[in-house]
This record gives structure tokens, sequence and C-alpha cells, in this order.
């Protein structure tokens, strides 16, 4: 064989050898896990086994929920990807560890009603199969790059194994169907508020004359928001297992501290602004370091709450094995050994799988500067925020990829307007008076917002007075706006990550079903 082949092969298996190589790696944490918990455990098989499938679990949540609280910030350039995978490792661990809580519900969400098992066996075989169809759905969804919701994967596989033990009646149909609706909740609310934030910037700072004495004025009160949301969010949603804080407390806490923010901020920005160009790319550097804080924050929230998903059912197999009798509680306490392999599995799972789907949050749906990331990040607290109070279930992962997809329509919004702005300007000028067209258009770029709109008033009446000289039909004036309109956002992104939303709970249902009765076949 000559040379030159031989360097071709090469170069063919060099990705494979990369994913073989990702893949070993994390068959070493598994088995290190089985024989961590051999010794924990006494020898019990069951016990074995199910901190393997915890430790498979923890791993794809890392890979695949991750991505959420750091793919907006490295696909605006604010973190590297090298970057953003260690400050996620760290904070996700440390929320798990610190915060993670002590006990954990054993039926997840009280999805099944856990008065109906039979018997302990099949609640340890109910877990074991919900924990592995959870773990195989995150696994085929990451490979795909879709990222999905870790809580409703769980919650699908606990219910379909929980029919398969003891039929339809087990189910909380109630419950279900409004998980079914977070569907369309979640993405839609976090779509709103993010858009919503970006309209707020693009308005107050990169659509007037002088953005330097905007952002001046905006930067502070923005990341002032940030740090009023982020800190409400730390104590409702990361510190709540170690620290119980009601909602009025959280809120007057976090409005401390972005006054605090603020005053200190605002000469900060000043001074650096008198040193900036008076350009959007300038401005975008405002946002860089609430961005990283952002992430870093995110991350221990997530680790803090999500741990439970990867370890929940273990632990509750844990305490059904180590107790005696035959009852089956509805908490079960958190041993330290269990959340270690759910902090660890974590942070391995994603700096080994978590880049596919970190890159189609960050940069496959839309482009993302700073200043959009920025917005993802404020509404993946505030919606979650305002959802908890309202006693809506909504998905964080959803919320999340919903502000990137908001965002995305919004800049497609504003640039297909902006095209007919200037269509129309054209329409309501001769057509062999270029000059004047061009001087127009120059003078209505750097015109404010308000006299934007008054220039536009006067074509329109002009064009009225005049009969519309272009004799656009409104047939052809539609065409116009077709023709003109830019599409932002990748449409085969949205509708395949849109198909793994829906199919999440009947997929890992259908999955956890099997399971059970390949399980309980395989003990009894």
């Amino acid at each position: 064989m000559e040379l030159e082949h031989i360097s071709n092969i090469e170069k063919a298996t060099k990705r494979g050898r990369g994913d073989l190589f990702r893949l070993g790696l994390g068959l070493v944490f598994v088995v290190g896990v089985v024989m961590y918990s051999l010794s924990m455990g006494g020898g019990n098989l069951v016990l074995v086994f199910s901190a393997a499938i915890g430790a498979y679990m923890a791993m794809n949540i890392g890979a695949n929920d991750v991505a959420n609280n750091v793919g907006p910030a490295v696909g605006s350039k604010a973190l590297t990807l090298g970057g953003a995978l260690v400050l996620a490792a760290i904070f996700e661990a440390a929320g798990a560890l610190i915060a993670g809580g002590e006990v954990v519900g054993t039926i997840r969400s009280g999805i099944i009603d856990p008065a109906l098992i039979p018997d302990k066996e099949t609640f340890i075989w109910l877990m074991m199969a919900a924990l592995l169809a959870a773990a195989l759905w995150l696994n085929l969804a990451s490979a795909i790059g879709a990222p999905v919701s870790t809580t409703h994967s769980i919650v699908g596989a606990v219910l379909g194994a929980g029919v398969a033990a003891q039929g339809m009646d087990i189910a909380n149909w109630s419950k279900v169907g409004a998980i079914v609706a977070s569907w369309v909740i979640s993405p839609l609310m976090g779509g709103l508020v993010a858009a919503g934030f970006l309209y707020l910037i693009k308005r107050r700072i990169t659509y007037q004359n002088d953005m330097r004495e905007a952002a001046c004025k905006m930067v502070p009160l923005l990341v002032a928001a940030m740090a009023w949301t982020f800190t409400t969010y730390l104590m409702l949603k990361g510190l709540n297992n170690i620290w119980k804080i009601d909602f009025t407390t959280a809120l007057a806490s976090g409005f401390a501290v972005a006054v605090a923010v603020f005053l200190l901020l605002r000469p900060m920005v000043a001074r650096r602004a008198a040193r900036l160009d008076n350009s959007k790319e300038a401005v975008n550097q405002f946002f860089t370091v609430p961005l990283i804080f952002a992430a870093a924050l995110l991350s221990f929230a997530h680790g803090s709450n999500d741990v439970a998903n990867a370890v929940g059912p273990l632990a509750a197999i844990v305490d059904a094995v180590s107790h005696a009798g035959n009852e089956i509680g509805s908490k079960a306490a958190i041993p330290l050994w269990v959340m270690a392999i759910g902090a660890l599995g974590i942070s391995i799972g994603l700096a080994l799988f978590g880049p596919k789907v970190i890159r189609t949050v960050g940069s496959e749906i839309t482009e993302l500067d700073q200043m959009r990331a920025f917005c993802i990040a404020m509404a993946a607290t505030l919606t979650v925020i305002i959802a908890s109070q309202l006693g809506m279930p909504v998905s964080s992962t959803h919320i999340a990829v919903g502000g990137v997809f908001g965002v995305g329509f919004l800049r497609e919004y504003l640039k297909s307007r902006y095209a007919q702005m200037v269509a129309e300007i054209k329409a309501h000028h001769p057509a062999d008076d270029q000059e004047a067209i061009d001087a127009f258009i120059a003078k209505f770029s750097e015109a404010s917002i308000e006299e934007k709109d008054r220039m536009l008033k006067d074509l329109k009446i002009r064009g009225k007075q005049q009969r519309d000289p272009a004799h656009f039909s409104k047939g052809e004036r539609k065409g116009l706006r077709k023709a003109y309109r830019k599409e932002l956002v990748k449409r085969s992104q949205m509708k395949r990550i849109a198909a793994a939303w829906v199919i999440t709970v009947p997929a890992s249902a259908l999955m956890a079903a099997m399971l059970f009765y390949m399980i309980r076949g395989i003990l009894l």
C-alpha cells in the first residue's frame, strides 16, 4: 500500500479515534463507579447495576442539558469552548455537592402514585428501568445535537415504567397534561422575554446616534437587572435545598444586590465608554463579563437542581435496598457517595460529549453576539421565576432554546422591516433620481428613531398626494416584503429540535416500559 493511501486512511479514521477515546474515558468512569459501589453496597448486584446506570445518566445530563447554560456565551464569543467546559464543570459539581439537597422525591414530580406499587422489588425494577430509559433517550438526543429536557425525559420514563408495572390507573394524568402544555408554554415564554430584552437594548442603545452615551445610561441598569434576577433565582432555585427562603425575601435581597451593582458599575462603564468607539461592536464588550457570571451561576443552579434527575432514582433504590420491610417512602436520603456520582458524572459528560449540543445552541440556530446572549440568559432566569410563582410547569431547557429562537426571529423581523422601509423610500422617489434616493437613505440611516418615523410619515403623505408614483399594487407590495425577508433562524434546526421535544416523554416512556419487562424478567 502506498504511503499516500495510508495517510488518507489515517485522516478518515481521525474522528473515529476521538469518539472512541471519549467513549473509553466514559467507560472508565462507569467502571470506577461500579467498583466503588461494590464496596459501599456490600456486594449487592442490584445496587451496583443501579449505580452504573446512575453514572451513565449523569454523564448524559452533562452532555445535553448543560449546553443551555453555556451555549449562548460560547456562541457570542464571550467564552471559548474550552473555557466554558471548565467553568461549567466546576460550577455544576459545586452546585450538586454544596446545594444538591439531602433528600429527593422517590417518584419524580408526583407523576405516578407510589401507593399503588405492590412491593419493594417492583419499585426497584421501576426505578432502574426509568433511569436507564431516560439515559438512553438523552444519549440519542445528544448524538443528533438536539437539546432536550432531562426532567421531561425522567418524568416520561417513570410514567412508562409505572404504567408497565401497574396499569394506566397509576399515572397522574393531570400532571402529564401540564407537562404536555409546557412544550408550548416554555419556549414561547422564553422567546418572548428574550426578544423583549433585545428590542429594549436596540431601542435604547444601538438605534441611538451616540451609542456610547446611551450605553453609559442603560448598561448599568441592565446589568443591575441581571444581578437582581440572578440573585433571586439563585436563592429560590440554587440554594433552596440548604436555605429555605420565601419569594419576598429573595426578591428584596436581589434588589439590594442590584442597587449595589448599579452604584459600583455606573462610574466604571462611564470611564470605559470614553475609550471606546461609537459602534455596536464596542458596546457589545460591556456584556462579556456579565455573560461569564451568568454562565457560572446558571451552571451552579442547574447542578443543585438537576442532579436529582441523575441520582434521584438511584437514591430511591439505595434507600429501598438498605431498609428492611416492604414500605416505599415518598422521600429518600441522598448519601454523599451517590451525590458525588451525580456531580462527577455531569462534569465528565459535559467535558467529553457536551461540545456538540453547545455548538447547536450557541451557533447553529442563529448568530449570537454578547447582547443577544445576554437577553437569552435573562430569559432563562426571569421566565423560570415568573412561571414558578404562577405555578406553571416549565422546562429550563425549552426556555433557553426558545430564547435563542426568540432573538433570531426578532432579528428577522427587524431586518425585513428595514428592507421594507428602504423599498418604500425608493418607491416614493423618481426612478431616475438615484442621487436623491442615496441621499435620503443616508440621512435615514443616521436619523434617530423619532426622526425615522417622521421621515416615513412624510413619505406616505407625499405618496398619497402623488397617488403612489411607483404604482405598486397590494399583491406587488406583499411580494416585495417576501423578497426582502431574510431567514436568520435555521428552520431545519428548529424542526429537528421541536420534534425531539414533542417525542421526549412518549419515547422515554416506551423505552422504560420495555426495559421494565426486560429487567423484571432477568431478575425473576
